[in-house]
């Protein structure tokens, strides 16, 4: 095969229909949606309906969504601005978060000098939700919990409902990194009342660049990025107003087509995991990626049997074949580091084998699938 995509962990193709729904944005609303002239008007209530759109299938009040470039810059705002202007004094997180999240808690401790705990985790990579709890009735300073949804290199899933009900017992804040699952999960911030989230369009076949948080209402956040009065004051600057139509379109289809498109990807991902286990005897899987429950339906995480000596040359070989992967996040692909992620659950001995992660979408095929078992065993079998 000329070209298999497999890293949608990292971002995904672009459906045809937001590419068309940005083109017309851009060639027909191209007016300042803050300006009060009619070619204003027409681009603020494109925004306008987005910002709707995107809270109907939260169950998010509109004024709770706020439209940022990302996931990154959301996870930022949500951190910083709880420190800054909700006095949060003690940050508690894991040290297996999205680098979004690690490195501002990490700025934050040397800033601002609160506090910073990290959860245990198990074998598994899932946070001890018995551990949590010891550190949410440690002391009386007022707390801020980040937990991500869904891991981004192994693909657990966190139990986010537990999760609220620890933190709103003990009166602490609960923000989560859900860029990997909003989009391919319902969500209802009223049922699972998280405080925070983010979201980034780029993970559901949407545009690069933009993404939102939500932000509960009354919460006390006040204004990240100082300026205008967009975003509900919270964060200035013009509209991206084509992004913003396209993370609408992504969102809609995503997710009224949510279970016919998870039972076809959670069947590429079994057939995955057999193909592997079949081909590959001493391959293991990373976390719970490789558990059908415990893990999400996009991706696996998957150590091989391979020489160091060797492994390095397989992302290489990979590439050769037209195959794309990751060996972990793609805010990393250019780092010589290894997964933070995996050093936190591997022994020493499989930290020393290469860990690859292949994620799916709705565009791959079993075929695609097989190929790529067939390349790996291939590179695999002369260490066998």
């Amino acid at each position: 095969m000329d070209k298999v995509y497999l890293d949608n962990a990292a971002t995904t193709q672009i459906r045809k229909s937001v590419i068309a729904t940005m083109h017309d944005s851009l060639s027909g609303f191209y007016g300042n949606p803050s300006s009060s002239h009619s070619f204003g008007r027409s681009a603020k209530t494109a925004v306008e309906s987005a910002r709707k759109t995107v809270a109907q299938y939260m169950n998010a009040h509109p004024s709770e969504i706020i439209f940022t470039s990302g996931g990154t810059e959301a996870d930022n705002m949500i951190l910083r601005c709880a420190v800054r202007d909700l006095g949060i004094e003690t940050l508690i997180t894991s040290k297996i978060e999205h680098h979004a999240v690690l490195h501002t808690v990490e700025d934050l401790k040397e800033e601002k000098n609160i506090h910073l705990k990290y959860v245990n985790l198990n074998e598994f990579g899932d946070p001890d939700l018995s551990h949590l709890t010891e550190l949410l009735q440690a002391d009386t300073t007022k707390k801020l919990v980040s937990l991500m949804h869904v891991n981004n290199e192994i693909g657990n899933i966190l139990d986010i409902d537990a999760v609220c009900m620890l933190c709103h017992q003990n009166e602490a804040l609960f923000h989560s990194d859900t860029v990997q699952s909003v989009g391919h999960y319902l969500w209802d911030v009223r049922q699972t009342p998280v405080d925070f989230l983010t979201a980034a369009a780029h993970k559901f076949h949407g545009p690069k660049g933009i993404g939102f948080a939500y932000v509960k209402k009354n919460s006390g956040l006040k204004p990240f990025i100082s300026g205008g009065t967009q975003e509900r004051g919270h964060r200035a600057g013009t509209e991206s107003m084509h992004n913003i139509v396209g993370l609408e379109e992504a969102f809609k289809v995503a997710l009224d087509n949510l279970e016919r498109e998870k039972a076809y990807i959670l069947d590429l991902k079994k057939h995955f995991i057999a193909e592997v286990k079949k081909e590959i005897p001493g391959a293991k899987f990373n976390g719970y990626s490789g558990d059908l429950e415990k893990g999400t339906y996009t991706l696996v995480n998957v150590c091989l049997p391979i020489a160091p000596d060797k492994a390095m040359l397989l992302l290489f070989h990979l590439d050769i074949k037209g195959i794309a992967c990751s060996k972990g996040s793609a805010c990393q692909s250019g780092s010589t580091q290894e997964s933070h992620v995996l050093a936190e659950i591997l022994s020493e001995e499989d930290l020393k084998r290469p860990s690859l992660r292949f994620s799916f979408s709705t565009f791959n095929t079993k075929e695609e699938l097989d190929y790529t078992v067939a390349v790996l065993k291939e590179f695999v079998e002369p260490e066998s």
